[in-house]
């Protein structure tokens, strides 16, 4: 499970509505029927339109300035071995959304517990993802990608008597390097703004930076601590333990689904893998036998050489560890493992 919290944008170009944001979440939505369309959802409703999700977030800002970010976005983008296990049913998604913003204002340290009644969010379901230059298979692609568009340069300049040479043979060297890109999708290489493969539902969460009476400040973007500071000329508790709720994220999923999650998909691989590799290795080793061969599978199927994976203590030289660890990141930060 990969989630991720996005303040909103305040660029130069800054917009205090959620207009932007939400219009960009419609883009599944375009020229499909409206029985066809996928709407916003809640806590305890379905079927939201657009325009009361900007009017109600929009106007939930009291006592922010113009600078303060007035909402989060909040994605929630499961594996595959996860959409898998659920049969990819956006139903069970939208419930696993609700239980997720459960635990999201249970993670708010405040002087009064915060519930997800007192949260004013929006959710929306999307079943596909584009990929971006960002993408491996794109970056590996890419010098085919290169080569491709200087030859269809010559092929033009000679269209248009700029230069003199045979269209057919630069066509023809196109056409072979278009075999030779290492990356397709059915039959045809892989570039951004192409659909990936397989199931891609995932969740949109715009949540509000002010509670539901939009009078008590709810950011996740303050540092949790578990202390108290002086506002107003009074002691309150605050901040937001992201770790708490990613943490809880991952078991509400496990416990609701019955999924049995392996190490290398779990968050606190991902802590060991950032801040001591070494244990990261040690623990992958020390798996019972048919958890490591899974473990090892999922690797695999997130594009990392299973052959580099140490088999022993001995190969946990600190070069070799360093480079997987590197790219193991990449494919857990892609969320190809779900962490």
């Amino acid at each position: 499970m990969y989630i991720a919290i996005t303040r909103q944008h305040l660029g130069d170009n800054y917009h205090g509505s959620s207009r932007d944001l939400v219009n960009y979440l419609e883009k599944e939505n375009e020229g499909k029927a409206p029985e066809d369309q996928e709407l916003f959802f809640n806590q305890t409703e379905n079927n939201i339109d657009t325009e009361r999700v900007i009017t109600e977030i929009d106007a939930n800002t009291s006592k922010l300035s113009k600078r303060d970010p007035k909402f989060y976005s909040i994605m929630v983008s499961p594996s595959q071995a996860e959409l898998n296990h659920i049969g990819n049913d956006p139903e069970k998604l939208k419930q696993y959304t609700r239980e997720l913003m459960k635990t999201y204002a249970a993670s708010f340290y405040r002087d009064k517990e915060v519930t997800v009644k007192d949260v004013l969010y929006f959710a929306k379901l999307e079943r596909e993802r584009t990929y971006s230059e960002k993408d491996k298979k794109v970056k590996e692609n890419q010098v085919y990608a290169s080569k491709i568009l200087e030859l269809q340069h010559q092929i033009r300049a000679i269209k248009e008597g700029r230069e003199q040479g045979n269209v057919a043979k630069f066509q023809e060297r196109i056409n072979a390097l278009e075999i030779e890109a290492p990356h397709k999708l059915n039959g045809k290489r892989i570039v951004p703004g192409m659909a990936k493969e397989g199931h891609q539902s995932h969740i949109h969460i715009i949540v509000s930076r002010k509670d539901v009476t939009n009078s008590q400040s709810l950011s996740p973007g303050s540092k949790f601590r578990t202390s108290e500071t002086v506002l107003n000329g009074e002691k309150v508790k605050q901040g937001f333990d992201r770790d708490k709720f990613y943490r809880a994220s991952e078991k509400t999923f496990d416990k609701q689904f019955a999924y049995r999650r392996n190490f290398v998909e779990t968050y606190h691989a991902r802590n060991l893998m950032d801040k001591d590799p070494k244990q990261f290795f040690a623990a992958l080793l020390g798996l019972p036998a048919n958890e490591k061969q899974a473990a090892r599978q999922l690797l695999f199927k997130a594009g990392v050489k299973v052959s580099s994976i140490p088999v022993n203590k001995a190969q946990l030289a600190y070069k070799a560890m360093m480079k997987l660890k590197k790219a193991i990141g990449k494919a857990m930060e892609s969320g190809s493992i779900g962490i």
